[in-house]
């Protein structure tokens, strides 16, 4: 995400800091609601097997409900705030060294899980749900992934100095 948006030197002067706001709490829910519907999905699975479902159509639904519910979520919290409220926090995230390492990891799991399954044959199947169920499982396995990197193979952010 901090490639995609500028940032600024102070928090007061951050353009479009409601996009960015959205943008994160959105992708944050997105991908959450995928591992839940998958989740669910696993479950109903090992309780009644039943081979018409699809582990990513299920996740799809999820990852739409996921940024659904978080959609209100930002809407309830940062409802009558001001301005510099909004700036002050998209301007904190792009400066997130964690937060940018995330973003960054999402958005190339999302990516990469979308071609993927826009690469396979069953696309027909899967429909629009499947390839928003494996963009959700992708930026999962991204977040994930940036975590078990940053926190389990470099150890955190200790071993880098402060510019």
């Amino acid at each position: 995400m901090s490639h995609l948006f500028p940032q600024a030197a102070y928090a007061e002067d951050q353009p479009y800091a409601h996009t960015i706001l959205a943008w994160h709490v959105l992708s944050r829910g997105f991908a959450i609601g995928a591992g839940v519907g998958s989740t669910i999905h696993l479950i109903r699975q090992v309780a009644r097997p039943s081979p018409s479902l699809s582990i990513l159509r299920s996740s799809g639904n999820g990852a739409l409900i996921g940024t659904g519910l978080l959609a209100l979520a930002l809407v309830g919290r940062m409802r009558g705030r001001d301005e510099i409220e909004w700036k002050d926090r998209s301007y904190r995230l792009l400066w997130n060294r964690g937060q940018r390492e995330a973003d960054d990891w999402l958005l190339v799991g999302a990516v990469l899980e979308g071609v993927g399954v826009l690469a396979s044959r069953e696309l027909r199947v899967l429909g629009v749900r499947g390839v928003l169920g494996g963009m959700g499982l992708g930026s999962l396995v991204g977040m994930l992934g940036q975590s078990a990197w940053r926190y389990g193979v470099k150890g955190g952010f200790e071993e880098e100095k402060l510019v």
